[in-house]
């Protein structure tokens, strides 16, 4: 099945009825003139959203200080909240990340500067991330503009030409212990204290990184004196990496499945890598409040100034766009497995059916 453009698309659904509406509503879609239709759809609310920033600080605040009251009094089964916790600082993020998008409020400084006030307990400095992140929407799917903000991907063959080593450092990259584990916690808790990628980009990222670096040990040492080093750590460390860890999830289930869309320059667009290499992740209701709507990603990705908050409204006035890409919560443990871009049949792969593929 091809697009308007002659690019393939594929809507992962479970049934073979459901797979051919998917097939019908991605074939009638252009994605250059839904780009235009959704302009209308980019004006922020002010009110509404100082409003979703406040019911999520507000609750963020409160369950993590009496978490530290709580642990700091050896009441360590407090620590059963830690999830919630988490879940508010991921939602955190994601107000950042449409600050980032100057999505959250009309003005510039608006969002600069909450961003990098939300920044702090993020762990990510503000400027930094919103440079490398703008260049991975302009690049996604980009096969000649990788390594923006993006999960490493090689194609079958450039992982044939590495060494035994390059080979295996690869696929310990991938592993999903290594991606939702070990990579949040050394990329939110190590990599973000430097502007990696942009050390020579310019004064801003450094003083970004730095700001933000000192911030962080002022809060960090308040907590320490107020509740003690132990109850801080087994605090702050596990609601970060639980916030850390399930975003990390969304962003790989964002641009990583078997049917995604990769180009090499000569043959990639925008517009098509937005909405054709972005996924739909239909959540439950609550867990799509705590991510702010970020699973409807195709949409985000091609008009990336819409708030959150009007995504949903996005797919009530364009249903069509809710049969592409689309994936439920039971369907993203597959993906997790596929490591490799086919070039061949344009396909993501796993290791081992890249190692049956001939050479």
């Amino acid at each position: 099945m091809k697009t308007h453009s002659g690019r393939n698309v594929t809507a992962t659904l479970s049934n073979d009825a459901a797979a051919t509406k998917a097939d019908g509503a991605a074939m009638a879609l252009d994605p250059r003139q839904l780009a235009r239709d959704l302009a209308k759809f980019r004006t922020p609310n002010a009110v509404r959203s100082w409003l979703e920033f406040a019911i999520t600080f507000v609750p963020f605040v409160a369950i993590f200080a009496a978490l530290l009251s709580a642990v700091s009094a050896g009441h360590y089964l407090a620590l059963l909240a830690t999830p919630l916790a988490g879940l508010f600082l991921l939602r955190l993020f994601i107000i950042q990340h449409d600050c980032g998008h100057g999505a959250f409020f009309e003005g510039r400084k608006a969002n600069d500067w909450l961003g990098r006030a939300i920044g702090v307990l993020t762990l990510t400095p503000y400027d930094c991330w919103r440079r490398s992140h703008a260049l991975h929407h302009a690049s996604t799917g980009n096969l000649d503009a990788r390594g923006f903000g993006d999960v490493d991907t090689l194609t079958v063959r450039e992982f044939r030409e590495k060494s035994w080593l390059g080979r295996f450092g690869y696929r310990l990259y991938r592993h999903p212990i290594v991606l939702l584990g070990f990579g949040p916690a050394y990329l939110f808790m190590l990599r973000h204290r430097l502007p990696i990628g942009l050390m020579k980009a310019g004064s801003i990222y450094w003083i970004s990184a730095m700001a933000t670096n000192a911030v962080i040990a002022v809060i960090m040492i308040g907590l320490i004196l107020q509740f003690g080093l132990l109850a801080t750590v087994l605090v702050f460390v596990p609601v970060l990496l639980t916030a850390a860890s399930v975003g990390v999830w969304l962003f790989y289930i964002q641009h990583q499945f078997e049917d995604a869309h990769w180009d090499h320059a000569k043959d990639w667009t925008f517009h098509d890598a937005a909405l054709l290499g972005s996924s739909y992740l239909e959540l439950p209701g609550a867990l799509r409040w705590f991510t702010a709507n970020i699973g409807i990603h195709h949409v985000h990705h091609l008009a990336s100034r819409i708030p959150f908050y009007r995504l949903p409204h996005v797919l009530k006035v364009h249903p069509e766009l809710t049969e592409v890409n689309r994936f439920t919560t039971r369907q993203t443990i597959k993906p997790l497995l596929l490591t490799l871009w086919d070039e061949n049949r344009r396909k993501l792969v796993s290791f081992r059916e890249a190692a049956r593929l001939p050479a």
